[in-house]
């Protein structure tokens, strides 16, 4: 999968492109652990427009960055899921634990 992660005044977004599953656990990290200690970013966005799978791993990963984002205070969306992940969400009812922007 890659990643890439762009701020632009207070927000973050970090785009995902591929298959979004535990082998990218590491990097998708990465990527958040920044844009989390960084005081001037009020929001993170992740784009999921270009995930064309995701799995029940990639599902606890987003619990995750949930959780820490609200211990460090930042609004946190999933934005533009594509049909397929945004059924997974669907099925996995996170509707009712994040804000998913189409």
């Amino acid at each position: 999968m890659k990643i890439n992660v762009e701020t632009a005044g207070n927000t973050s977004t970090i785009q995902l492109n591929g298959r979004f599953s535990f082998d990218c656990n590491r990097e998708f990290r990465a990527a958040y652990d920044p844009c989390l200690s960084n005081e001037a970013v009020e929001n993170l966005e992740i784009d999921l427009s270009l995930v064309e799978y995701l799995d029940s791993s990639a599902l606890g990963m987003l619990l995750m960055l949930r959780e820490r984002a609200q211990t460090a205070n930042k609004m946190l969306a999933l934005c533009k899921p594509s049909a397929t992940v945004a059924q997974i969400l669907k099925i996995a009812n996170f509707s009712k634990l994040f804000e998913i922007q189409k």
